[in-house]
């Protein structure tokens, strides 16, 4: 899917959504076929289809084979992420918090990073490497993508004095996200950043946020050995 037709399934999206939480469209309902809504909305049948696998996805719609699509009935709760500030994180810990952007510039999308973001391959963002800290020991370790065009402002921004995480949490709330972990062992960078041998056990995260307007950010994050995630519902 091209970027533009990304966006406008986003906006199909959205609108959707809207519907279904202001109840013009009830639990149970069938709503418009694809080409109905392809025709509303000035869009690729394609586009339509991609909408509204987002709002299954989300458990929002129920979508059968000849039965059509209904708004879902009694949805089940899902889990739902919330992103944390870092600094918040290491304060209520009780320790003092401190960060360091290690790199910035404008780079040119990886291949990989651009497959996540929905972009093409060497366009343009900011590319920010950053360590928390706390109490002066490092707490985690970011290789992070600013999608300027989601993030508007964000080249503006001083990360020296607050960090890409907290500013883009703050400033910009996303409509859905790609997330995954992993452990990996510590590469030389990792290593050096976070103060530990390289190919110690890391856990890893990488996650990717979308709003209306496409990627947001893409993040991969590096935590220090030990780390210990602990989930609550």
């Amino acid at each position: 899917m091209t970027e533009r037709n990304a966006s406008k399934a986003q906006a199909i999206t959205s609108e959707v959504r809207r519907r279904i939480v202001d109840r013009e469209w009830r639990q149970g309902d069938r709503i418009p076929d694809e080409a109905e809504l392809a025709v509303e909305f000035g869009v690729a049948r394609a586009t339509v289809n991609k909408a509204l696998q987002m709002l299954a996805e989300e458990g929002l719609l129920d979508r059968k084979r000849r039965a059509g699509t209904h708004v879902t009935v009694n949805p089940a709760r899902k889990a739902t992420l919330t992103i944390p500030i870092v600094r918040e994180q290491i304060e209520q810990a009780g320790m003092e918090y401190s960060h360091r952007v290690v790199a910035q510039r404008r780079s040119p999308l990886p291949a990989d990073v651009a497959a996540r973001m929905t972009l093409p391959e060497g366009r343009e963002l900011i590319h920010l490497r950053t360590v928390h800290y706390g109490d002066d020991k490092p707490f985690q370790a970011e290789d992070r993508w600013i999608n300027p065009a989601a993030a508007p402002g964000a080249e503006a921004v001083d990360f020296q004095r607050i960090t890409a995480n907290e500013w883009l949490v703050r400033n910009f709330p996303w409509l859905h996200a790609d997330m995954a972990f992993s452990a990996e062992n510590a590469s030389a960078r990792d290593a050096r950043l976070l103060e530990t041998r390289q190919g110690t056990a890391l856990l890893i995260l990488q996650r990717t946020t979308f709003n209306d307007l496409g990627a947001i950010t893409s993040v991969r994050v590096a935590f220090h050995p030990g780390y210990a995630m602990i989930a609550t519902h």
